[in-house]
């Protein structure tokens, strides 16, 4: 039980540091100082740096299913305003965070895409999971006829993901709010026009 909760506290530092500084950039020694756990610990929860990375990873995907979740679940909304929610939430998220940091997936996703076929796979799995979601919910507003019947749900999805990490990135660059006000207005405003 002690070794489950320390591993999951290496985890839970590490993952905020690595969201603020890039998995290269964040040291072993770092976190085991500001998890308080002693040095040469790491080893013995975790096989590499590679596999920490990996096992940070998860953790990032159940923490975004868990803020999530409870949106999705809300069926006094209709779909698509459940989807107008998921973005105001993260909005309204990036905006406490000072307009910095973005998303950990699509930052590692930069960092490590290139540089790790591990990491690689792992990062897909988590990007084609957030799109799976908005497929979920354009599906269901297909159904009601809140969606365009024409409308390529996974194109449609896909895009809307890579769409917002690429907001992201000029969120970072001008610290406002701006590119994420832009993305919403064209996703809910032009993309998903209500049918009359």
């Amino acid at each position: 039980m002690v070794k489950q909760i320390t591993k999951q506290k290496l985890i839970e530092i590490g993952a905020q540091i690595i969201h603020q500084k890039g998995f290269h950039h964040t040291g072993i020694q770092e976190i085991l100082k500001t998890a308080g756990i002693p040095k040469g610990s790491f080893y013995f929860y975790f096989a590499s740096k590679e596999d920490f990375g990996l096992q940070v990873i998860d953790y990032f995907n159940n923490k975004h299913r868990e803020m999530v979740q409870p949106i999705i679940d809300d069926t006094s909304l209709s779909p698509i305003k459940r989807l107008e929610k998921i973005f105001d939430f993260f909005m309204s998220y990036l905006k406490g965070m000072d307009y910095t940091c973005g998303c950990p997936i699509g930052n590692l996703s930069q960092e490590m895409g290139d540089l790790s076929p591990a990491f690689r796979r792992k990062l897909n799995e988590s990007i084609v999971r957030m799109a799976q979601v908005i497929v979920g919910l354009l599906q269901e507003g297909k159904e009601t006829g809140e969606v365009p019947g024409d409308l390529d749900l996974e194109e449609t999805a896909n895009f809307i993901v890579s769409a917002w990490h690429g907001a992201l990135i000029r969120m970072k660059i001008v610290k406002g709010p701006e590119p994420l006000e832009n993305h919403r207005r064209f996703i809910f405003q032009t993309l998903l026009r209500q049918v009359d």
